[in-house]
C-alpha cells in the first residue's frame, strides 16, 4: 500500500472507532430506566380488632400444648387465618412439656401472595407457660398461666396485620408464622433448646422446600401499658441492619417512647433460632422494662398475665410500625 493511500486508511479506521463509540454513547444515554413502584399506602392499625383477638384466645383458657385450651385456640386460629390468607398450613411436630408429656404440637403459617419471590416473615408465639413460676402466691405456682400479653399480643397484633392485608393487596410475600411450644422451657437456663421448640423445628423444616425470606420480625409481649422495646442483643448481633431501620421509623412514626435507644442483653427467643439455623435475619421486638429484677414487666409468668395489663395504646404503636415496615418493604422505600 502506498504511503498516501496507507494514511487515509488509518484515518478512516480512526473516524470509524470515533462514530460506532459516540454511537454506542448515545445508545446508552437513550437507556429507559426502570420505573419505580407506586409508593404504597400504609393502613390504619385497628387496636380494638387486635384487642379483641387477645380477648378471645383468653376465652379459651391456657394454651398449653395438649390441653383442651390448646386444641380449641388452634382451630381458632386455623379458621380466621383462613379468611384471609392465600393459604394456612399447619405443622405439627412432638414437643415436650415441662412436665415431661410430649404431645403433638402446631406450628401455624398463613401465607400471602405465595408467588412472589421476595418474602418476609412477621411471627409470635401461641402458646403459653404451663407453669407460674414468678407468681407470689406459691400455692398457684403450678398452674398454667392466662398469657394475656406473653403470647397474646403477639398474635392478637398479627392476626390483625392478616385481615389487613386481606383487604389491602401488597406487592410482597409475607408469611404469618405463629410458633407453638415456645414457653414450655426449663427454669434457671440449664437446658436452654428446651424453649422454643416450635421455632426450633421450623427452622430446621420450614413449610417450604429451600424457603428464604429477606428478614423477619419477632413479636413477644408488645400489648402492655408503658412498654419499652429496647434494641435486643441476638437482634443487634444478627440482624442489626433491621433493628437500624425499624427503631428509626418507629421514632419518626411518633413512637419514641416505646421504641427507645438503649441496647439490652440477648433473650433466648423464636428469633435466636431463626437466625442461626435457618439463616434469616430476624429482630425481637419484645418489652424490657428497667424497673423489674427479672427484666421483663411485673407480671411475666405469673398469674396477673391478663387482659388488665394490655393497652390499646401499645398495640397501636407496635401494629403500625410493622405495618409501615411491610408496606414500605413493598414499595422499596424501607
Amino acid at each position: 500500500m502506498k504511503p498516501a493511500f496507507r494514511i487515509l486508511f488509518m484515518l478512516a479506521l480512526i473516524i470509524s472507532a470515533i462514530a460506532c463509540g459516540s454511537d454506542k454513547e448515545t445508545e446508552s444515554e437513550t437507556e429507559v430506566p426502570a420505573e419505580p413502584k407506586p409508593k404504597a399506602v400504609i393502613p390504619a392499625f385497628n387496636a380494638d380488632s387486635a384487642y379483641a383477638f387477645i380477648e378471645k384466645q383468653l376465652s379459651f383458657g391456657p394454651r398449653v400444648p395438649g390441653s383442651a385450651g390448646h386444641k380449641a385456640c388452634k382451630e381458632w386460629l386455623v379458621s380466621t387465618l383462613g379468611q384471609w390468607a392465600d393459604d394456612v398450613i399447619e405443622q405439627d411436630f412432638k414437643a415436650k412439656n415441662i412436665d415431661g408429656s410430649t404431645p403433638t404440637a402446631t406450628n401455624i403459617i398463613a401465607v400471602f401472595n405465595p408467588d412472589i419471590k421476595e418474602r418476609i416473615i412477621l411471627s409470635a408465639h401461641w402458646d403459653t407457660r404451663a407453669v407460674a413460676d414468678y407468681d407470689e402466691d406459691t400455692s398457684r405456682k403450678k398452674d398454667p398461666i392466662p398469657g394475656a400479653d406473653d403470647g397474646g399480643s403477639g398474635v392478637g397484633v398479627l392476626l390483625e396485620i392478616a385481615r389487613i392485608l386481606k383487604e389491602n393487596k401488597i406487592d410482597l410475600g409475607v408469611d404469618i408464622v405463629l410458633f407453638d411450644a415456645e414457653d414450655q422451657g426449663a427454669e434457671g437456663g440449664e437446658d436452654m433448646e428446651s424453649w422454643c421448640q416450635g421455632a426450633q423445628y421450623w427452622s430446621r423444616n420450614p413449610h417450604e422446600k429451600g424457603y428464604r425470606a429477606s428478614f423477619g420480625i419477632l413479636l413477644d409481649m408488645v400489648g402492655s401499658e408503658g412498654a419499652r422495646f429496647t434494641k435486643e442483643g441476638i437482634s443487634t448481633r444478627y440482624a442489626n441492619q433491621i433493628v437500624e431501620k425499624v427503631w428509626p421509623l418507629a421514632q419518626g412514626m411518633g413512637y419514641g417512647g416505646f421504641f427507645v435507644n438503649e441496647n439490652t442483653g440477648p433473650i433466648t427467643d423464636d428469633h435466636y433460632y431463626v437466625n442461626v439455623i435457618a439463616g434469616i435475619p430476624m429482630i425481637d421486638i419484645i418489652n424490657r422494662p428497667h424497673t423489674t429484677t427479672t427484666g421483663f414487666g411485673h407480671y411475666w409468668h405469673t398469674h396477673d398475665d391478663t387482659i388488665d395489663v394490655i393497652s390499646k395504646t401499645t398495640l397501636r404503636a407496635v401494629g403500625q410500625v410493622v405495618l409501615a415496615v411491610t408496606f414500605k418493604t413493598s414499595d422499596g422505600t424501607f
